[in-house]
């Protein structure tokens, strides 16, 4: 027998089934709250930065073009490796790879590889258009894009295993992840603004973060014609201590799962 007409009791029941799965997974709730916050952080620091500057961009022409370039880099590059490693968890894949003779070391070396293929199939693009419609050639940077480029993927590496392992712990539930913690780090990362801008106590958290010393560079080539190379080394050194630090993590989460059953499972 067909029942026609909206029955309140199914949609309560819908809401009540969504209700749960919103307060099983923390990161779901952390979603809900910084997404709002960061918006106002990033772009209230910006709006600080082009008050206190109003004259000076007709000399920084470029800043913030490269600045999006380069965070289209660090932010493709994690999401580039993240969802490699989630389409073997939306398969149901993963229990079967780790069975196999396959090492955790390589999974993840493929999944570096593929980053870097999906990086490259959207970042020459967007840096042509960027040629073509704002006349900014990218590639003119010169040898420092090596530096800048190195430096960042090997952050978004980083922050790719890490996130991975979180979600091969805590299953499905906490994919948000994957979409939104490159994003908490961008009002530290100083993009589109000097690390000056932000308050005194805050710079030391934002000089912990490799890619802020790659926009600084950025800017300082830019505007002053002066290529850092203390800054990229500072960041290559950062970025060695991260990538260790969650292969690590990667590897202790993986245990975990296995002692926990999650592995095969991967469900919310």
């Amino acid at each position: 027998m067909m029942h026609r007409g909206i029955a309140l009791h199914r949609i309560g029941a819908m809401i009540l089934r969504y209700w749960y799965l919103l307060m099983s997974s923390w990161p779901r709730l952390a979603e809900l709250l910084y997404w709002p916050a960061l918006q106002v952080i990033t772009w209230g620091f910006l709006q600080i930065y082009i008050a206190q500057n109003a004259g000076f961009f007709a000399r920084a022409g470029g800043t913030l073009i490269g600045a999006v370039i380069l965070w289209d880099i660090l932010f493709r590059g994690q999401l580039g490796f993240s969802i490699s490693f989630l389409e073997e968890m939306w398969a149901r894949n993963l229990g079967n790879l780790m069975m196999s003779p396959l090492k955790p070391i390589e999974f993840l070396l493929a999944l570096m590889v593929m980053s870097l293929i999906r990086l490259a199939i959207g970042v020459v693009p967007m840096t042509g258009l960027a040629l073509f419609l704002f006349h900014f050639n990218f590639y003119g940077l010169g040898l420092p894009l090596i530096a800048f480029f190195c430096n960042l993927i090997f952050t978004s590496w980083s922050v790719g295993i890490f996130v991975s392992g979180l979600v091969l712990r805590n299953g499905l539930g906490a994919e948000s992840i994957v979409w939104t913690l490159m994003f908490a780090l961008m009002p530290l990362a100083c993009i589109y603004y000097p690390v000056s801008v932000l308050p005194h106590w805050l710079q030391y958290v934002a000089w912990s973060l490799p890619p802020t010393y790659v926009f600084e560079g950025m800017r300082s080539l830019l505007i002053d014609g002066v290529f850092r190379g203390d800054l990229m080394l500072a960041a290559l050194a950062i970025n060695a201590v991260l990538l260790v630090a969650s292969f690590a993590a990667f590897l202790a989460l993986l245990r975990s799962a296995r002692l926990h059953g999650s592995l095969l499972g991967g469900g919310e």
